[in-house]
């Protein structure tokens, strides 16, 4: 009982700090119907800054703290007043939430630049020793965070509850657009919930400090965690946070001791997956919701610009053929493996881009999928020494089932609640990575994969290798630019742009969009199996949740809803740290800048800026294809 008690304060110290940062994800969602994934991004930064004060600096803890929660707040909110703000004006809720994972992608390779890739540890307040309640021993570090937590619930119910300012801050939850005509600057306010948000984060980040390792990832696990919790208790209610979060940090605690700290993560995201079917809102209702007869989605998509198909044939064909003779131009083995690596992410961005670009399901667990192909792949080629493409296809089939499974879930989901279910799929397959050790190799990975053969030939060099993707691409892109320009295609469109209306207009909506789904698990699969077996190798650093957050930039960088636009993005973030390797550092950094640049400015990515400069040097306009599928065509497709 005596361990029982001690394990269990330590999960509500955790669960204290994972219920802070829930706090400032629910606050900012009930203003603006949006998410913020940067939250925990700042949370470390101010950490980091604590720590620079304190131990790089000298200045006494009374002096480095408040400064570093300041600075912090103060930097937040320059980047909300600049990235934030303008976006909730232009992009979808969903295009906010990916341009948050923009920001957090910033914050990470911000810290990685200056303060590297070691860990850091400050140490606590309030001395080493801990307090003693009879056997129990309690850190002292605990109280400040149960403090500071305290301190960060109290003072948001007051000012939501007793204040003018709390009162314009509710009217903006329940009604932005009845808010604004009754006077209230909703952008204003929506800055002002996105700093006190920043300033919950940052409090957290510099008492949570000693307790933990500061690395320059350490912000998405805070991320993370909070995200979850908040989905868990209910992401519109302050007091549903708290619950999430608390209940996350003892699930957490207790899984680490009495079961296996390789799956308590995954434990804790069943157990979110269990809550995603039961009730999507969450445990706990919310007080204030927003009112349904407002659209959370009128900032519709774009246009993808495309070329007049006179130009588009004879272009494709030039690129081809320019794909063709690059490895005879291409000396360096490293550029040629990087051209290998840039091929094979393509497949799976041609999958992300049909399930996000076309049918407008948010997905944040793409490399979840290559993971399972890459693994069953990769464990069938060694153990049972089954030929590569038969072991691709099991991939493929196991992906699959796992996709049908999982679809029970997302398939009843939108917007930020089908984000957070594949995010959490994506969360579950990387713990599952990392602890089934005799199937995967567990952290250290996956060794041993043979290169893939086919017919007695052996794709072995990275010449060949990309050959063989190559020929792959250009089928698949072939087949589902037909796809797309087909009654499916349209049908896809006419559910990104409005459900109910295609459902109205008599479009299976739940076929459709496990048709698209599938397609992108699919080639996600075979993406990770060839992945496997071109590096012989595969660990969960490949494919974890990090890399699904670089495909989803890739494809905003390259262009939504064009196909062939992922190839820009992949190359592009694929090539530069190895042609510029000296700047390898900045990559991070300059991956989440491009994010977020292409969202705010350049909504038609890399390849739409190409298609419309082609066009002008061609002198011809480039044909706007609207997201949104005509009445007849979705009468038809269906």
């Amino acid at each position: 009982m005596l361990e029982f008690i001690q394990i269990a304060i330590g999960g509500l110290v955790v669960g204290s700090i994972y219920a802070a940062i829930a706090l400032g994800f629910s606050l900012v969602f009930r203003v603006t119907g949006a998410i913020n994934l940067s939250q925990g991004g700042f949370a470390l930064i101010a950490a980091m800054i604590g720590y620079t004060f304190a131990a790089s600096w000298g200045w006494p803890l009374v002096l480095a703290i408040p400064a570093a929660v300041v600075t912090t707040v103060i930097a937040g909110v320059v980047l909300a007043r600049f990235t934030f703000v303008p976006a909730l004006a232009r992009l979808s809720n969903a295009n906010v939430l990916m341009l948050t994972a923009g920001l957090l992608t910033m914050i990470e390779g911000f810290s990685l630049v200056v303060w590297g890739s070691q860990p850091y540890a400050t140490p606590p307040f309030s001395g080493e020793q801990p307090a003693a309640f009879g056997a129990i021993l309690v850190p002292t570090q605990a109280f400040w965070v149960f403090g500071a937590t305290a301190l960060s619930i109290a003072a948001l119910w007051y000012l939501i509850a007793r204040t003018s300012l709390g009162q314009a801050l509710r009217a903006c939850a329940e009604n932005p657009a009845a808010a604004s005509l009754m006077g209230i600057d909703v952008p204003r306010m929506t800055l002002f919930a996105f700093g006190l948000a920043t300033l919950i984060a940052a409090l957290s980040g510099v008492i949570v400090a000693p307790t933990t390792s500061l690395q320059f990832d350490t912000g998405r696990l805070f991320t993370i965690s909070g995200f979850v919790a908040a989905a868990i208790g209910g992401i519109a209610s302050f007091p549903g946070a708290v619950i999430g979060g608390l209940f996350l940090g003892l699930v957490t605690q207790l899984s680490t001791a009495y079961i296996s700290s390789l799956f308590s993560s995954a434990i804790s995201l069943l157990i979110l997956l269990i809550v995603l079917i039961w009730r999507p809102q969450g445990l706990v209702q919310a007080g204030v919701v927003r009112r349904q007869d407002t659209r959370e989605e009128v900032r519709a998509a774009g246009h993808a610009a495309k070329l007049p198909d006179h130009l588009a044939w004879p272009l494709a064909a030039l690129a081809v053929i320019a794909a063709l003779i690059v490895p005879f131009i291409v000396s360096d083995n490293g550029i040629m493996s990087s051209l290998v690596i840039a091929a094979i992410l393509f497949m799976a961005l041609m999958g992300l881009d049909v399930l996000m670009g076309y049918a407008g399901q948010v997905s944040l667990g793409q490399a979840g999928f290559m993971a399972l192909g890459g693994y069953t792949s990769g464990y069938l080629a060694i153990t049972y020494e089954i030929a590569p493409v038969l072991s691709i296809f099991a991939g493929i089939g196991v992906s699959l089932a796992c996709a049908l499974v999982l679809s029970m879930v997302t398939l009843r989901l939108r917007g930020l609640y089908l984000a957070l279910a594949t995010l959490a799929f994506g969360l579950l397959v990387d713990s599952c990575a990392v602890g089934f050790l005799d199937i995967t190799g567990g952290p250290s990975g996956l060794v041993g994969i043979p290169s893939f053969s086919l017919a007695g030939f052996s794709f072995a060099s990275p010449r060949a290798m990309y050959y063989l993707v190559l020929a792959l691409d250009v089928v698949i892109l072939l087949g589902l630019v037909g796809a797309m320009r087909s009654g499916f295609g349209r049908a896809l469109k006419a559910i990104r742009s409005d459900q109910m209306a295609a459902a109205a207009l008599g479009i299976n909506t739940v076929r459709y969009k496990l048709a698209a789904f599938l397609i992108s698990v699919t080639l996600a699969s075979l993406a990770g199996s060839l992945y496997a077996f071109f590096f012989n190798f595969l660990s969960p650093e490949m494919v974890g949740t990090s890399r699904s957050l670089e495909l989803v930039a890739m494809l905003i960088i390259g262009g939504e809803s064009t196909l062939a636009g992922g190839l820009f993005g992949a190359l592009l973030l694929t090539l530069l740290p190895v042609l510029f390797a000296p700047l390898a550092i900045y990559k991070t950094f300059a991956s989440g800048a491009l994010l977020v640049a292409s969202f705010l400015h350049l909504p038609q990515g890399m390849y739409g800026a190409l298609i419309q400069l082609i066009a002008r040097l061609g002198g011809s306009r480039p044909s706007a294809s609207q997201n949104a599928g005509t009445a007849k065509a979705g009468v038809q497709a269906s």
